[in-house]
């Protein structure tokens, strides 16, 4: 399967780190390399695009942020304090936004995506989760809070390699972050401080974490070998529901008020009563479906590796294939106007119109 998400979410599994850079004076380490600018960055491998109001956010390897302004047209490219790959981007409106990566990279913007700092990287995450989790150990001298303490301990002696996945945001203070093995942050003063959920989620082998999304009242978390959690608000903690599938999701999308969990081979669970029962639904996809994004006329658009692209109008009942002008393979989808969608893979970020 040619998908560059899908590869990463593999290398994430098999524990391959992103190497560093190299520099007449040795090495230097990708969260202390800015990254750099070039013309052809909308050409080169981005993975994941969103669109807000007049502005479209694309990110990718070696820190590549685009930005366009008039629908995809032309593009823009950004500063970034960092050469970290990026995995994921999410704004609440069109000032604020965050992206994230390897390297335990966290970005913030709060002039449309134009300029960017780091709010977090593998280095302070880690001091972090080692902090939080020795406080949980000293209260709590049980097995399980030593095993969370050792995990925290032995990703510390690991380095600052590993990859935050997914971004989520209620607004402009209140956001998560998740990402391999289990790895989860909370900040709820957008981002000046973060606080480590190792500890509050219902995943005792420390998967890995692939997406976060809010689905209703609801927020769902997706990860590999077919987790599947659900924010329990009052316990402020994150609780397995059972589709009863074992493969592993890679995303969540909001069919109306429907969650729809998607990840290997074309595979889509589907739940109308906030996670309790699952259901399987056929969607007409062969490959590893890696992305989705709602329309204006509130369709939820699935789309796998290969570029192929559905549609439903009902829920998640049922799917349509849709026509692409310009089918390209992909990591990322948004749509950018009525019935034209950016599509963000290998090639760079593509705008394409469906077709009847």
């Amino acid at each position: 399967m040619n998908s560059y998400r899908l590869l990463r979410c593999l290398l994430v599994t098999a524990g391959l780190a992103v190497a560093p850079l190299a520099t007449a004076a040795g090495f230097v380490d990708v969260l202390d390399a800015p990254a750099s600018m070039s013309p052809l960055a909308s050409k080169s491998l981005l993975e994941a695009v969103t669109h807000i109001d007049d502005r479209v956010v694309a990110v990718g390897q070696r820190g590549h942020i685009l930005v366009s302004t008039d629908g995809g047209a032309s593009w823009k490219q950004s500063p970034v304090p960092v050469s970290s790959d990026l995995t994921a981007v999410c704004f609440v409106d069109a000032t604020h936004g965050w992206a994230v990566g390897q390297d335990g990279v966290v970005l913030h913007s709060d002039d449309g995506g134009s300029t960017w700092r780091v709010q977090l990287d593998g280095r302070k995450a880690n001091d972090l989760l080692v902090a939080a989790m020795t406080r949980k150990a000293d209260a709590d001298p049980s097995d399980s809070a030593k095993k969370l303490l050792g995990e925290a301990q032995r990703y510390k002696e690991q380095g600052p390699d590993k990859p935050f996945l997914d971004v989520w945001f209620a607004d402009a203070q209140n956001g998560y972050v998740v990402g391999a093995y289990n790895l989860i942050f909370r900040t709820a003063d957008g981002g000046k401080t973060w606080e480590s959920w190792f500890d509050r989620t219902d995943n005792p082998k420390f998967l890995n974490l692939y997406a976060i999304r809010r689905v209703g009242s609801d927020l769902y978390i997706a990860g590999e070998s077919g987790l599947l959690l659900k924010l329990d608000a009052t316990a402020e903690r994150f609780r397995a529901v059972d589709s009863g599938y074992a493969g592993s999701f890679f995303g969540l999308a909001d069919a109306k008020g429907a969650v729809l969990a998607f990840g290997l081979r074309g595979n889509v669970f589907r739940s109308d009563d906030g996670g309790k029962t699952w259901t399987k639904v056929d969607v007409g996809l062969p490959a590893a479906i890696v992305a989705s994004t709602r329309t204006t006329g509130d369709a939820t658009l699935l789309a796998d590796v290969g570029g192929r692209v559905v549609a439903t109008d009902d829920g998640g009942r049922t799917f349509r294939k849709l026509a692409l002008k310009q089918s390209t393979p992909l990591a990322g989808l948004a749509e950018v106007a009525d019935g034209r969608l950016a599509i963000a893979g290998p090639r760079g970020v593509v705008v394409t119109e469906t077709t009847p």
